[in-house]
């Protein structure tokens, strides 16, 4: 049997920063991951950070302060946010990416920016390196090196945790690993789950977060960290609070995942929309040209399964050709011929023959056009009050595009108190056990809505934190 001062399950975004500044402070650590390589959303994520009050934002010139990134949060996240949360990460935020700064990160040179693909912040404060999260893993490979050097820490990878040790109180003393194919126990302190989401596991979405899942996201957020805590009574806080990422093609092959790379240009800012958006109904649901994503998104949310349409005609796509087409990456021409090959992309000569292939309703599509049209005809649209009506949808051959919300985070995760113990369906914290990262779910940090952010600084800011923390702890007990 194994024993150590600490564990901490997954090496990512908040499991990495978590054991090494722990080890760094004197406490002897595992650092357990189920992966062949360390990293986890790291390797797929755009690693946007916010902090307010840095180094580099007084090298720009940039007024800012905690307070006032509170403040955005609030009033982004609609106060749905952790309140205790979202406060320690405001405090914190800056020491962490002046942190990052001085381990020789990669900003982005355009950084700190407002991001606009969601609610915007008021004041410049996202930051992300030069090859996006990988720029983080970086200084997190450096970090580990220092911190395993110091003969404090242990590294396994290939090992997956499969099971919680508790004591006659319910206290967690340990964790089982399955390491070269045999079960090895682990005595610890504290066991830190920082597994990450569940955007991988169909099942598991579809009971915490109640939507059908097309997944963008890393293939290893299986919601470990959930199942092994359920074991113990541990609660699930934040359901209700999904938000999907607006609209994506999914795979050809694979239904289920989210195509990246011919991913349709929906955001009105990059291109303010010539088509419409139908449900399978055939009926309009949104104003095509609603400024604000995060709108879009919750509207998105209210029709069946999520799922949507573009629909165009030939001269709409035509009106493309001006840099900003309707899928990233492709010409009119390539769309053209990708039409009624690649999966979930249709042409017809008619709208009624258009419905048929795409699994529309005809008639309700046909409805749609004409009123729409009628919108054109009148410069405004009594349905949604969209303003941007530059063509109407009239002459073929005619095209529709299958949407579908996507998932790259998921929203629900483990309740845990202020000190970032994992809590139990009672209320009361089990000793021992803290969760940090995406495990604890998005809705702690944003509520429901994607606060530019507000997943990866908290997930390094309480994984340096915690990792402090516990040894410190540990070296008192010692």
């Amino acid at each position: 049997m194994e024993s150590y001062d600490l564990v901490v399950v997954g090496a990512g975004t908040a499991g990495i920063p978590c054991a090494a500044e722990a080890a760094l402070a004197g406490a002897r650590v595992l650092l357990v991951e189920k992966d062949q390589r360390i990293g986890g959303t790291l390797h797929v994520s755009g690693g946007h950070m916010a902090a307010a009050g840095t180094r580099r934002q007084a090298e720009r010139g940039i007024t800012d302060s905690p307070e006032a990134h509170l403040a955005d949060i609030r009033r982004i996240s609609e106060g749905t946010a952790r309140e205790d949360l979202i406060a320690t990460v405001a405090e914190n935020a800056a020491e962490t990416v002046d942190w990052l700064d001085g381990r020789g990160f990669k900003f982005a040179a355009e950084t700190p920016r407002i991001v606009y693909g969601h609610e915007p912040y008021g004041t410049p404060r996202t930051y992300y390196g030069v090859d996006e999260a990988v720029s983080i893993l970086e200084v997190f490979e450096g970090l580990l090196d220092e911190a395993v050097a110091t003969g404090r820490l242990e590294v396994w990878k290939n090992a997956p945790v499969i099971g919680l040790s508790a004591d006659g109180e319910g206290a967690v003393t340990g964790v089982t690993v399955l390491r070269r194919g045999q079960d090895v126990e682990v005595r610890a302190r504290d066991v830190v789950l920082a597994t990450g989401g569940f955007a991988a596991e169909p099942e598991l979405f579809l009971e915490l977060e109640g939507a059908p899942l097309v997944s963008a996201a890393h293939p290893t957020s299986t919601g470990d960290g959930i199942l092994l805590a359920r074991e113990l009574d541990a609660a699930v806080a934040g359901t209700g609070s999904y938000l999907p990422s607006f609209g994506g093609l999914p795979d050809p092959v694979s239904p289920g995942k989210a195509n990246w790379s011919d991913r349709q240009l929906l955001v009105t800012a990059e291109r303010p929309p010539v088509e419409i958006y139908v449900d399978r109904s055939g009926r309009r649901w949104v104003a095509e040209d609603e400024p604000s994503i995060d709108v879009k998104e919750r509207e998105l949310t209210r029709i069946e399964d999520m799922t949507f349409w573009t629909v165009f005609d030939d001269a709409m796509l035509e009106s493309t050709r001006d840099g900003r087409p309707l899928v990233v990456g492709w010409t009119p021409e390539e769309l053209r011929a990708r039409a009624n090959e690649r999966t979930g992309v249709h042409s017809a000569a008619t709208l009624e023959e258009l419905a048929g292939l795409a699994g529309i309703d005809p008639a309700g599509l046909a409805a749609t056009a004409a009123r729409y049209n009628e919108a054109v005809a009148a410069g405004a649209d009594p349905d949604f009050g969209r303003t941007h009506l530059p063509l109407p949808l009239e002459r073929g051959p005619f095209y529709a595009i299958r949407n579908h919300g996507i998932s790259l985070v998921t929203f629900a995760g483990l309740d845990i108190d202020s000190d970032l113990r994992v809590r139990r369906t009672d209320g009361t914290s089990i000793p021992g056990l803290y969760a940090i990262g995406e495990v604890i779910g998005a809705a702690a940090t944003c509520g429901q809505s994607f606060c530019s952010g507000m997943l990866v600084t908290p997930a390094i800011t309480f994984g340096r934190l915690l990792g402090r923390r516990l040894a410190a702890s540990a070296g008192r007990a010692a």
